[in-house]
């Protein structure tokens, strides 16, 4: 029975991968670099730090360490002018999220920075519903890798377990996650996958082993997961 609840956060909370992308091709445009639209999408799961460095190795190009900083920076602060005004969530994710948090121990797991992620929540006013953020601040290698979704399981289950429950196995832990590459560092870290197909295809989803697919959040209800991740 499903006890806590791992999500993503880009493209999963908030629909903001196109944003995204659109703040990287204008810092990397003045470096010379044209970020195309396959390229930011074949790197879903990365942190800035490795997006970075990869779109550099990709051009041919060499770029030292805080070059890259800089860059990740101003990419941030671009990202947040565009979100300011108009906080693109996802339809429903508020509603999915409040109603998940009277029933499971939630937690956050991206590779974004941990700014924009509680700059969002706090926006929002969800930053209470979550008992846990792991973020690219706190893993040492980006999705696929399942160090972030090993960290995040730990941080749910001793949340979980602070309020004098017992702890949770992997198999009462779900992750819910828009990339393929999510959905593999899921896999690997024990923990059951439902994918919402905001980003990518039901049938990429699937091939990489989603163990379900949504196309809308907030079509389910805590009951629906208990039943689906029995």
């Amino acid at each position: 029975m499903i006890k806590a609840i791992l999500f993503d956060f880009n493209g999963v909370i908030i629909d903001d991968e196109p944003i995204q992308m659109k703040a990287y091709q204008e810092v990397l445009k003045d470096e010379g670099i044209d970020l195309t639209e396959e390229d930011y999408y074949s790197c879903l799961g990365m942190d800035d730090i490795t997006f970075v460095a990869e779109a550099f190795k990709r051009a041919g190009k060499t770029v030292e360490a805080n070059k890259i900083l800089e860059l990740t920076q101003a990419k941030s602060n671009l990202w947040r002018d565009k979100v300011a005004d108009n906080l693109p969530l996802f339809e429903g994710a508020e509603n999915f999220i409040r109603k998940m948090s009277r029933q499971f121990t939630l937690g956050i797991v991206s590779m974004a920075q941990r700014e924009e992620i509680e700059y969002v929540l706090e926006r929002a006013n969800l930053l209470d519903c979550f008992s846990a953020i792991v973020s690219a601040e706190d893993v040492s290698a980006p999705k696929p890798n399942p160090e972030c979704y090993r960290i995040g399981f730990r941080l749910v289950d001793a949340a979980h377990t602070a309020h004098k429950h017992l702890p949770i196995t992997h198999d009462e832990c779900l992750v819910i996650e828009d990339s393929p590459p999510g959905i593999l560092a899921a896999k690997a870290a024990d923990l059951k996958t439902l994918a919402v197909t905001n980003t990518v295809s039901e049938a990429e989803m699937r091939e990489v082993g989603a163990d379900a697919v949504a196309k809308n959040l907030d079509d389910w209800m805590p009951e629906s997961l208990r039943r689906v991740f029995a």
